[in-house]
C-alpha cells in the first residue's frame, strides 16, 4: 500500500490489514513510502512518523509479515 499523505492513513491500513490476516495472517503486506514525482506534486512525502504508525497498525491486526519499503524517501513529520 502507498502511504500517500491524507489519502491513505493508519485507519484504511488498518482495514486493509484486517482483511489480509482474516485470508491468512502470514500473507506479506508492504507499506510503501510516497515521494511527489510527476503529479501530486503538492503533497509531502511519507512521514517517518505516519509509517511506523501504520507498520504498527498492520501488525496490531496479526499480520506476521508486515514491512516498509521504499524508507530511503521518508520525510520528517507534516
Amino acid at each position: 500500500t502507498l502511504l500517500v499523505p491524507g489519502y491513505i492513513d493508519k485507519q484504511e491500513v488498518s482495514q486493509i490489514a484486517q482483511f489480509i490476516s482474516s485470508l491468512n495472517p502470514d500473507i506479506p503486506y508492504s507499506l510503501l513510502a510516497f515521494a511527489p514525482q510527476f503529479m501530486m506534486r503538492d503533497l509531502p512525502t511519507t512521514s517517518r512518523r505516519h509509517a511506523e504508525e501504520c507498520l504498527a497498525v498492520a501488525k496490531a491486526q496479526g499480520l506476521k509479515r508486515v514491512r516498509l519499503g521504499n524508507i530511503h524517501l521518508l520525510g520528517g513529520d507534516y
